[in-house]
Formats: structure tokens, sequence, C-alpha cells
């Protein structure tokens, strides 16, 4: 399952947005520090599902389906605030940067609004500044980065010259326990300009320059611009984007998306996730508080920002930065079915460039080690098993051992 870390400084709205993604109850306050430690449960990322298009009505196991979007499940976990000096172990830091390690992509909350101090305390609207907060979070991901590579800086250079190895070989033997992968260090060794130059030879700027693309391409970053509902919140919205041209900004308002989340549980409003609308369904059963909230949320988020982008947030982050293809295996190619009769009843994320040998094996072992083919349900077409997946595909997997 995709593992996604919500990361930022304290009181930026990281678990109201957590608990609106995964509707838990995880502890909120104004007080710095209120995540003591990591909370984890599921949220849903969305996607157009296929049955539409064949024009049958699907019954979902590992997913949902509402209203034509398929629902699949992912992990989220919010992660205490940081704070200067985490990747020496100050505060949470070491607790905090294992877990934010383990995320396959990151969603770096902030405080649109600037009404957080750099302390992590809250003040008025307009006195905080995001984009420092912004920096000062990624400067201590680097930093422990940085600390974890010079440390074994002796035992990469040794290793990188035995017999058959090469530096990045070296360097992700160290760091892979970090979600570190040899094509990451190949491309950081590249863009820090350090190919032609020895490991021994590099400096504390070369060094600095490497873990800063290292951490970059290790861990895709979506920044949330939280709370911008609030004054303040559109124009520092745009210093972010502005400021931070490589990264993907989304606006959202954590609050408002919880607000709906609950209402729709309780069958007071009809809601779907990420949709630019909302209906109330039961005005008789709110109160005077309830009924302003959801006019307050109705004009000043989807009014202004068309979404809360909670939803569109994690659709971002899954598949644009993780670059995840939906993928929909069958055993019946005529009746899309499984061998119980559900129809198109699973779907599965993979990373663009994945085979049908790589389904294969996340649908079952068995399947793989006997894996000769896999029909195209659209084209009738025999797929090998080196062929590679696109989005949407719906294949039924043929193997020596049993049909998938």
């Amino acid at each position: 399952m995709i593992k996604i870390g919500i990361i930022g400084k304290t009181n930026a709205g990281k678990t109201t947005l957590f608990n609106s993604m995964t509707l838990q109850s995880a502890e909120i306050s104004n007080y710095p520090f209120t995540t003591k430690s990591p909370n984890t449960a599921v949220a849903d990322v969305e996607t157009l599902c296929v049955h539409k298009e064949f024009g049958v009505k699907d019954n979902p196991k590992n997913s949902k389906c509402e209203e034509g979007w398929r629902f699949i499940p992912i992990e989220v976990t919010d992660l205490p605030g940081l704070i200067k000096g985490a990747w020496m172990g100050k505060g949470l830091g070491n607790q905090f940067l294992s877990v934010a390690a383990q995320s396959d992509a990151l969603l770096h909350v902030v405080d649109a609004s600037g009404s957080v101090d750099k302390d992590g305390k809250v003040t008025e609207p307009g006195n905080g500044d995001p984009i420092a907060d912004f920096a000062d979070v990624e400067l201590e991901l680097v930093l422990w980065y940085t600390k974890m590579f010079q440390s074994n800086l002796v035992k990469i250079a040794k290793s990188s010259k035995l017999p058959g190895a090469d530096l990045a070989t070296a360097v992700t033997e160290v760091m892979q326990g970090i979600g570190v992968k040899k094509e990451h260090v190949n491309f950081a060794i590249s863009e820090a300009l350090l190919g032609d130059k020895e490991i021994e030879n590099w400096n504390e700027k070369d060094i600095q320059n490497f873990c800063w693309v290292l951490r970059d391409v290790s861990k895709p970053t979506l920044i949330i611009a939280n709370k911008m509902d609030l004054p303040s919140a559109a124009e520092n919205f745009q210093k972010l984007r502005e400021h931070y041209k490589d990264l993907i900004v989304v606006p959202t308002s954590g609050e408002a998306e919880l607000s709906l989340r609950r209402a729709q549980t309780k069958g007071w409003i009809k809601y779907i996730p990420g949709e630019e609308r909302f209906e109330v369904l039961k005005p008789q059963e709110l109160n005077d508080a309830q009924r302003t909230a959801l006019a307050y949320i109705r004009r000043k988020v989807f009014g202004e920002y068309l979404r809360t982008g909670v939803q569109f947030a994690l659709n971002i982050t899954t598949f644009k930065l993780l670059k995840m293809n939906a993928l929909y295996p069958v055993a019946d190619p005529e009746k899309l079915t499984d061998k119980s009769g559900n129809v198109l009843p699973d779907v599965y994320l993979l990373p663009a460039g994945s085979t049908l040998d790589d389904l294969a094996e996340s649908v079952h072992t068995d399947l793989h080690k006997g894996l000769l083919y896999a029909v195209d349900v659209r084209t009738g077409l025999h797929l090998p098993t080196d062929y590679t997946l696109r989005d949407r595909d719906v294949l039924s997997i043929v193997s020596t051992s049993r049909r998938g």
C-alpha cells in the first residue's frame, strides 16, 4: 500500500488535515506538539472507474466506487511537528525523521494564513511567514540526509572500490533504509555535477548539494497551503507558488473538508470527497451554528477555490508525483469478473514503467510463478509478460497455476 507522510511545523493544521482524509479523531489543539507520536490510518485516492466505459455495474472488493469514481485505499501518517535541530535528535526529531523516511511521498503542510509564528505558536493571521516555515522543515530533512551520509562516508568510499561495485551502489546500501534507490543516487550525482569527482575529494558544499538533490528525488513532495479560508491566505498562496516554482502548491482547507466529511457521515449532506459541490439533505436537523458553518464553506472555500483541495492533494501526490497507474485484473475477460462473479472487483496501483510481471506478482505469488500472458479486455490481444502497463488497463492474467 502506498504510504504518504504529512509533515510541517506545529499548528499548521496537519492533524485536522489527517482527520479529514481518514475520518479519525486524532487530538487537535492550538498548543505546540499536540501530536506526540505518529498517527497512521487509511485514506483513499480517487480515479475515474472503468465500469461506465464497459456498461456494467461493478461491485468492488479492495476499493469502493461512488457515482463513477473509484476510491482506492492508501496509508497516511500524521507526523509530529518539526523543530529546528530535529536532525540532531531534538524534540521528537528522530521519531519524526525515521517515519518520514518510510513514506513514499510527503505532504508538506504550511499555514497559508500566516497565523503561526516561527516557534509554532498561534498568532494573528499575516504575522507568520509560510515561505520560511517550509524552508525550515526542508532544511531539517536535508541535514538529516547529510548526517547519515557523512557518518557513513568512509564505509561508502571503501565499498565503492570493491570489485564489481560503484559509488551509486555503495550509497544505496547505506541509505536504502530511508527509501533511497540506486536511480535516485545516480540522478543526484549527475545533478550535483559530481560524476567525474572521486568521493574522497567531495568537499562540504559537494555533499550538501548532493544531499539536497537526493532528498528531493527520493521523497516527492507536495506543498499544502492550508487554512485558505482565513485572511492573508490568498496572498501567501501566491507567494508560495512564486517562491517554490519547481513544486506543486495545492490550496486547501482541512477544517472545511473535515466538517463536510463529518456532516456526510451523519446524513446531513450529500458530499463526495473531491467534488466541487455538496447538497444539504436534512436542513431541519442542523442548528444555527451548523447552517452558518456550511454557508461559510460554500462561500469562502467552494466559492473561491471550487473545492477544499484535500482529496485533490492526495490524487495529485499519487498519480502525478508518484506516477501511479490504476490497473484492473479480472478472471473472465468477457464478464469482467473474478472467479466468484464479482464485477471489476479489484484495482491495483503500480508505478509507471511496471510490467505485466509486476502486476501478477502484486495479485498473487502463484499467479506470478506460472505467468504466461494476459488478455487485454478492450482489444482481445495477448500481451507478453514484459508488457508495460498503462493507466486503466483491464487485463485477464493467464497462468499455469490459475487464471487471474
